[in-house]
Formats: structure tokens, sequence, C-alpha cells
């Protein structure tokens, strides 16, 4: 997907490929600015069962996706066993993912967006012929080829492509940055009816997740290392899950009285970066772009959050192609810096195990992507002013900024106000700080004395 192209038509055709949170967020977006939006809609190839935090809930209403977040179950009861004690005091909201994907496709059509039902057969870049009124002529863009059920393969042309169809999104010649190489066995199971609640609990090979629905059925996980966790053949995986499964204290309550069905579903849980998650006329979005290891509990909530810029990276690119260097910057370093936040978070979570760190699972993920810490410690030497790409609207724009080692991509506003103005202002009037930002302020003056502390608080002065 590294075709490059200017595009000047008047009526450009994107075309989503993936219609999860992410492919959804960016759709919506895009229709809010205008454009002409379909979304290809692949059914998901398991049942699934996720829990998600109310900041999922934050980011999916911010999308716009009301209908979705309204049907959300009450929150319910979470156990964790790590390092050999438990814990009782966090929830989750577990949701069916079939459900999720079913609202946001029903709120995207009600937004005028077309949905395609189908899997993507091909994909390539080639040049387009231009409508009459674009002058004719040629155009870049892309051929997909579509296949719904068993009709005849049917062919979409779009102008600019997103992909969002998360880590198993082809990214044949795209360089891509791989954690320890993970995989997780999901398995659903029936029961007894019993009340809603999740447990993870951590072990000597990887951890577990189970969770619980109201009808009695059940969704066990496990997340192993792939180069220590000896799988057997597919036939065997669900003697192996029991197995494991048997000796954890948390997964007993999930297993009492109930069964499995069917087969394990393995999916892979490497976290993945993509070097290159943006182009002049595609863009790569959510777990496409870059996915973290399921241990954050996030990973809807990352996805939402490299998608939410997205409408506004892909109307620079289309609008105003004299910027499109600032907004791929602006996608890109966005994308990395969330990769590397929720990785070295997991990396910490996973540190916290001791009583297992000898073992290949966790030596592997203790130190893993470095060893810098989430949070920087700040000092007055180390705050920079610098001019990035800046979200603006409903467009990429460039800005001064204030850069700390704890906001590497820089804070432009704070309450509506420019900070680098402000930042200067005390630079300039080391005496008398707050006089300055008073002056600085104008109208705002009043807030200089929290504004000076706020900035001392966080080591600007």
């Amino acid at each position: 997907m590294a075709a490059t192209g200017k595009l000047h038509r008047a009526d450009p055709h994107i075309v989503v490929l993936g219609a999860g949170p992410a492919g959804g967020a960016v759709a919506l977006g895009l229709r809010r600015l205008g454009y002409r939006v379909s979304v290809v809609a692949e059914p998901r190839p398991f049942a699934a069962l996720e829990g998600v935090s109310e900041r999922v809930l934050a980011g999916l209403s911010q999308a716009g996706f009301a209908n979705a977040v309204a049907a959300m179950p009450e929150p319910s009861p979470r156990q964790v066993t790590w390092n050999g004690e438990t814990s009782g005091a966090n929830t989750e909201r577990l949701i069916r993912r079939v459900e999720l994907d079913r609202a946001i496709g029903a709120e995207l059509v009600a937004q005028g967006v077309k949905l395609i039902a189908g899997r993507v057969r091909s994909c390539r870049a080639q040049s387009l012929a231009q409508v009459q009124g674009d002058g004719g002529g040629e155009r870049e863009g892309y051929s997909v080829e579509m296949q719904s059920g068993s009709a005849p393969p049917f062919m979409l042309e779009a102008d600019f492509l997103v992909e969002a169809r998360g880590r198993a999104a082809p990214g044949a010649g795209l360089e891509r940055l791989r954690g320890p190489e993970t995989v997780s066995l999901l398995q659903a199971w029936q029961g007894p009816a019993m009340a809603p609640r999740s447990a993870v609990q951590s072990f000597d090979a990887g951890w577990a997740w189970m969770a619980a629905t109201a009808d009695g059925q059940r969704y066990l996980q496990l997340t192993l290392d792939v180069a220590s966790a000896a799988l057997p053949p597919k036939e065997q995986l669900t003697e192996f899950c029991v197995k494991r499964l048997a000796r954890l204290s948390q997964a007993q309550p999930f297993m009492q009285d109930a069964r499995p069905l069917g087969q394990p579903h393995a999916r892979t849980s490497t976290p993945i970066l993509c070097r290159e998650p943006v182009g002049n006329n595609w863009i790569r979005v959510g777990d496409a772009a870059m996915a973290v290891d399921p241990l954050s509990g996030n990973g809807i909530f990352q996805s939402l959050s490299s998608a939410l810029q997205a409408p506004a990276v892909i109307n620079t690119l289309l609008r105003h192609p004299e910027r499109s260097a600032q907004a791929r910057a602006f996608h890109q370093a966005r994308v990395e810096h969330l990769f590397y936040r929720f990785a070295r978070i997991g990396r910490d979570f996973y540190d916290m195990e001791q009583d297992c760190a000898a073992e290949p699972f966790w030596q592997a993920r203790r130190a893993w992507p470095d060893t810098e810490a989430v949070h920087q410690s700040v000092t007055p030497a180390q705050v920079k002013i610098a001019r990035r790409a800046v979200l603006n609207g409903d467009l990429i724009d460039e800005a001064e900024v204030v850069v700390t080692p704890d906001q590497p991509l820089g804070m432009w506003h704070l309450n509506g106000v420019a900070l680098a103005p402000l930042l200067q202002a005390c630079r300039d009037a080391p005496d008398a700080p707050e006089q300055a930002l008073a002056k600085a302020l104008g109208q705002h003056r009043a807030r200089a004395g929290a504004l000076l502390q706020w900035m001392r608080n966080g080591g600007w002065v």
C-alpha cells in the first residue's frame, strides 16, 4: 500500500477496509467533513467477549457511537491475581464484539456511510480514469476486489484507502517493529447462569483472562510465549488449555459445571508497530497501525486514539497537498508515541511478577521495548519551544509548541490558551514571571497565578 499521488478530485471516494471501532470512527469523522465514504465489513471470524474500561466508552462517545455506548452493559467485578497477590478493586464492562460491531455498522448507515458486507480478495494501486467534470485523464487510486457470499466478485475504486483490518491487515513492503512473539488461545465455554464477572491470573508460562456473562457463557483465554509454550497439534489444544486452566485458582468458578465449546481460537497478541503508517493517499489506523499487548486491557481505546485524528490527516492530504509532509509526520509521531507508551505500561506490569521472573515468558517481556520510564521527570533546561505539526480543527497545521521529556509531541494549548508564548514570557522576565504571564494573557490575566503554579509543578520554570 505504498502508492503515492496527488489528488485533485472535487468528490473523492474514500474506502475504509474494516468496520470495527477504528474503521468506524474514521468513517464517521470523514462523513462529518462531507466526504463520500464506503466501509467494507467482513464478519468477525470467531465469537469474542472483551472487557473494556470507562476510557473506551469515552472514546466511543467522542467518535459518535452514542447508540453503541447506550447499549453497553453495566460494569462487572474483576479479580486479579498477580505475583501471588489478589485484588478485587477493579471493574470492567464485558461486551460481545459481534454486538458492538453491529451497533457501529448501524450508526455508519444512519450517518450516510455505505456499508458493504464482504471480504477483500485483493487491493492494488493503479491509475483510475477521471470523471468528465475533472477534465478527463487519470488519477492515482486503488482498485479493491470484493467477495460477498456466493455472489461473483466485484470491484471498488478508491481515491483514498483506509486500512483498518486490525493486526491481520496485510503489510507487504512495510517495515514493522515486533515485540516478543505472543499467542492467545481463546475458547468459549457453557455453564449455568452466574453473575457477570471476570478474572486475571499470572502463572509460570503466561497469564489467563476469564469472563462470564449472565446467560452462562464463559470465555477463557491463555496468553503464552510462542517460542516456549510447546503448543500441541490443533486437535489437542482443548485438552492443553483445560490442563493449564485447572491449575489456576481464579479459573475454578468459571470452569465449575461448565464445558468447552468447539476448538480454541488461536490469535496473535504480539505487539506490532508499523513504521510507515501513512502515505499521500492511504493511511493505517487502529491495530493495523500499531497493536499492543492485550495485557493493557485498552486495545479498543488505543485503536480509537489513532483513528480519531485520522479524518483531519486525510482531509489535509486531500485538500492541502502542500501540507502533506506535516500531515504524515503528525500521524506517524502519534502512532509511535501511543505504541511505546502502552508497551512500557505493559512492561512495568510484567515486571511486577516476581514469582515467575526467571521463566522464558516473563524474561522476554519485563525489559521490552526499553528501559525508559513511562513518565519522565522534567527540569526547565529540558523544556523547549519548537515548531511541530498540530491538530487545528479539521486540518493538520504547524505551530510553536512546548516540548518536554514527558510530552515529546509538544503541548500547544491549555484551555484554549497557546502555551509557547506564555513560557517565553516567563523566560523573558525571570524575576517577575507572574506579572509577565498576566500581561501575556490579556483578558485572561486572572489565570496567571494558577498557570504559573501549573508550569512550576510540571518543571517548566
